[in-house]
C-alpha cells in the first residue's frame, strides 16, 4: 500500500521520506489520478479539519475512494464531541496521574506527533491518546483540579501550530511511523484484501496457539488476504485493513473491545464483533437470553443482595455461582452450604450487582460446539480434570491441570447437542462462538456461549485439520464480497 502526505502547500512539508509522496490538498481532491488510485494510505496534515474545510474533505473523500486516511473522518468527529475528555479521563486515570505527577504548574499542554512526545516520560501517555484518537498531530490540555490531573481538552493541531523547535522531532516521529514494521513486508500482487489478526504474545492462555495462528495465516493468504499480526499498540492502524480477526482473549473493559468497536465503526468485517463481545461476556445476559429463547440450561437464577436466602430453596446444594464476566473456569465456584454461599456470593456481589446461580449437574465431560455464521463447525468433548468438577483445575500457585479432550466430526456428535448449540449461538449473533453444553441422555443444556472460542492446533482442528482454518477465513471473504456487491 503506497502512502501520500497531504498538505495545504508543498512547502509545509519539507522533509523527504522514501516511499512517501507529498501532495497538496487541492491536487488530492481534484486530480483524477488520485480519485482513481487504489490501496493508498493518506496522511492528512492540512491546517484545518473544520466542517467542510479542505482538510475535512481530504479525510472524507479518502474514505469514499477506498483509501486509508489518518485521521479518519470519524476520528475528526470524535474529537469534536464534548464528552471526549470525559471518556479519556475514565480510561487513563492512573497513567495520567503518574505521568504528570512532577509537573509544578496547574496546567500542562502536551503535543503528540504520530503518537510520540518530545518529553520521554510522557511517551506512554502520548501513545495512549494517539491510540484513542488516531490523528498525526494532536494536542491535549491537562489541568490540576482538587488533588488530581484531568484532561480538559484534546484535539488536532495544525501543522503551522507546531513550534519551530519541535520540527526535527516531528519529522523523526513521522519517519519512524511511516517506516515502522509494515514497510519491510511486500504485499503480494495476488492479495485482494488486508486482514489484521490481533494477538498478544505475552498472553498465557491465548485462544489460539502459535501453530494455529500460522495455519490461519496460510488459509487467509490462500484465499487472497494479505495478513498482518498486530497488537494493542496498533489501534491507530485498524482502519488500514479490510478485516480484523481477534485472537486475543476478549473482555468489555479492555482494548480488545475497543479494537472491535473501532473496526466495526470503520466498516471492517470483524470477528469478534463488539456486540458479540458485549453479549457473550456477561453470564447474566446469557442466562436471560437462553430463558427468553426457551433454550435448555441448568436451573438458573439471578442472585443479588436481596434474594440470597432464596438460593438454597431454589437451587439446593451444591450449586454453582458465576461471576458475570468469568472466563476459563475462573470466577465459577461450587458452594456446598448456606454459610459458604453467603460468604462467596457476598464477595462476588462486591464486584457486580448481579451474579448467576445454577444448579450443580455433574457430568464426565462438557461439550463444546463451534458455530460460525449460524452453522456448526466442530465438536469437542472436554473431560473434567482428575478429581475435579471442572475441565480446568487451578492451584493456588497458578498451576493448572486440564482434562483430556476428544474431537468429533459434526455428523458424529449427538444431533440434540449440535441443534441446541446452534440455537444458542444464533440467539447471540452470527459470528464465531463456542457453545458449552452438558448432555444427559437425549437432553442437552447450554452452560454458556463464548465469543472468541479456543481454536488450537491439535485440539479443535483434529477432524477438519486445515479445512477448519479455511472455513473461518472463507467467512471473512463472503462478508467482504457481499459488501463489495452492495
Amino acid at each position: 500500500m503506497s502512502g501520500i502526505v497531504v498538505v495545504d502547500q508543498r512547502a509545509d512539508w519539507p522533509v523527504d521520506i522514501p516511499g512517501m509522496e507529498v501532495v497538496t490538498a487541492w491536487d488530492y481532491l481534484t486530480h483524477e489520478m488520485h480519485t482513481r488510485a487504489r490501496r493508498v494510505r493518506v496522511y492528512n496534515l492540512c491546517r484545518s479539519f473544520a466542517y467542510q474545510s479542505t482538510g475535512y474533505y481530504v479525510s472524507l473523500l479518502a474514505g469514499a475512494r477506498g483509501h486509508k486516511p489518518l485521521p479518519e473522518i470519524t476520528t475528526i468527529q470524535d474529537l469534536k464531541l464534548a464528552e471526549s475528555p470525559r471518556i479519556v479521563n475514565e480510561e487513563i486515570e492512573e497513567l495520567m496521574q503518574r505521568s504528570l505527577a512532577r509537573i509544578g504548574s496547574s496546567e500542562y499542554v502536551l503535543n503528540i506527533y504520530f503518537g510520540r512526545s518530545l518529553a520521554k516520560r510522557h511517551e506512554r501517555l502520548a501513545s495512549f491518546l494517539f491510540n484513542q484518537f488516531p490523528a498525526p498531530l494532536l494536542q491535549a490540555t491537562f489541568v490540576y483540579k482538587g488533588d488530581e490531573w484531568r484532561v480538559e481538552w484534546v484535539g488536532p493541531i495544525a501543522l503551522g501550530e507546531v513550534p519551530a523547535a519541535h520540527h526535527e522531532f516531528l519529522y523523526e516521529a513521522a519517519r519512524d511511523y511511516f517506516e515502522r514494521k509494515r514497510s519491510p513486508r511486500v504485499r503480494r500482487e495476488s492479495a485482494r484484501y488486508d486482514l489484521a489478526i490481533l494477538v498478544n504474545e505475552d498472553e498465557k492462555e491465548p485462544p489460539s496457539n502459535a501453530r494455529a495462528l500460522k495455519l490461519f495465516e496460510k488459509a487467509a493468504e490462500d484465499l487472497g488476504f494479505d495478513v498482518e499480526f498486530i497488537d494493542k499498540s496498533d489501534y491507530g492502524h485498524v482502519a488500514e485493513f479490510d478485516a480484523l480477526f481477534i485472537r486475543e482473549t476478549t473482555a468489555v473493559n479492555h482494548h480488545t473491545y475497543r479494537f472491535a468497536r473501532r473496526a466495526a465503526r470503520e466498516g471492517l468485517v470483524v470477528v469478534d464483533d463488539p456486540l458479540s463481545i458485549l453479549r457473550a461476556a456477561n453470564k447474566v445476559f446469557l442466562a436471560q437470553l437462553m430463558e427468553r429463547h426457551r433454550i435448555p440450561q441448568p436451573k438458573s437464577m439471578l442472585i443479588h443482595s436481596r434474594n440470597l436466602k432464596q438460593v438454597a430453596e431454589t437451587l439446593g446444594f451444591p450449586c454453582v455461582l458465576k461471576q458475570p464476566d468469568s472466563q476459563f473456569s475462573r470466577g465459577v465456584i461450587k458452594v456446598e452450604s448456606a454459610a459458604e454461599l453467603k460468604r462467596k456470593a457476598s464477595d462476588m456481589l462486591e464486584r457486580s450487582d448481579l451474579i448467576i446461580g445454577q444448579g450443580f449437574e455433574p457430568t464426565e465431560y462438557d461439550w463444546r460446539v463451534g458455530v460460525l455464521d449460524g452453522q456448526p463447525l466442530y465438536a469437542c468433548r472436554y473431560f473434567m480434570a482428575k478429581d475435579h468438577w471442572q475441565v480446568v483445575k487451578r492451584a493456588g500457585n497458578g498451576a493448572k491441570v486440564e482434562g483430556n479432550h476428544e474431537t468429533l466430526a459434526i455428523e458424529d456428535a449427538p444431533p440434540q447437542v449440535v441443534s441446541i448449540a446452534v440455537q444458542a449461538a444464533r440467539a447471540v449473533g452470527s459470528g464465531l462462538y463456542g457453545v458449552d453444553l452438558k448432555q444427559f441422555g437425549k437432553v442437552a443444556k447450554v452452560i454458556e456461549v463464548n465469543d472468541n472460542p479456543n481454536i488450537d492446533h491439535g485440539v479443535e482442528d483434529l477432524v477438519l485439520k486445515d479445512a477448519l482454518y479455511r472455513r473461518i477465513m472463507e467467512y471473512f471473504i463472503r462478508r467482504l464480497e457481499a459488501r463489495t456487491r452492495t
